[in-house]
């Protein structure tokens, strides 16, 4: 057995009808955990876990006519578990029946990292994963970013680093710190995080020693 990560570019219409931008929203990254579809009610059940803005999300989430249900179980000041229930709309359809072949299983968690960008673990016989690309909708961008024996460690990111050590990393890479050649300075950074410069290097040398640990599988 082989595994694939893929990064995919959603089209609008797959995209979750949220009137407010990912940054009004201050919505990081979401884990999804598990999902069900129950094609009596034509619903779709699912568990996150979320880094962002709890009241914001929430109040988003429940304003929208296709959510039925959601629920918030805290984890820390900006890191949560979300229960939802849904409905199940054609788009969703479209992208769920790509992975629906006997030889493929997706590996939890689906990341979003946007509500366009969605980073994706499928695990599968090599000739069942050789045809995967071709079998998602025209307008669904897609990358490969590893073709590989499955190896990956069964430990999600967002359970490694803390909402403030995800925001130092994003802020980071927004301002060119993590360039090559970099462009941004710590002191830029610190300035952005409202901190001083020892505690923006101490931010980011403990989000780079645990990112190395999950690259190693440590």
């Amino acid at each position: 057995m082989q595994s694939t990560d893929l990064t995919l570019r959603l089209p609008d219409r797959m995209q979750l009808p949220v009137p407010r931008p990912d940054s009004e929203l201050e919505f990081r990254r979401e884990e999804l955990l598990s999902w069900h579809v129950d094609p009596e009610t034509e619903r779709v059940r699912f568990l996150s876990l979320i880094v962002g803005d709890r009241d914001k999300i929430r109040e988003t989430a429940t304003d929208l006519t296709v959510v039925h249900r959601f629920e918030i179980t805290p984890v820390d000041e900006d890191t949560f578990y979300g229960y939802a229930e849904m409905d199940l709309r054609g788009a969703d359809e479209a992208l769920l029946g790509t992975f629906d072949d006997s030889g493929l299983v997706i590996v939890p968690p689906i990341i979003y990292t946007g509500r366009e960008s969605v980073h994706v673990t499928v695990l599968g016989e090599p000739d069942a994963l050789a045809g995967l690309v071709e079998r998602f909708p025209d307008d669904v961008g897609v990358e490969v970013e590893r073709v590989s024996d499955h190896q990956r460690k069964a430990e999600t990111l967002a359970g490694r680093l803390t909402a403030r050590q995800f925001e130092a990393m994003e802020t980071a890479r927004e301002l060119g710190y993590y360039d090559i050649p970099r462009t941004g300075s710590l002191a830029e950074v610190a300035a952005s995080l409202k901190c001083s410069e020892s505690a923006a290097s101490t931010l980011l040398r403990t989000v780079e020693s645990k990112l190395v640990d999950a690259a190693l599988r440590r």
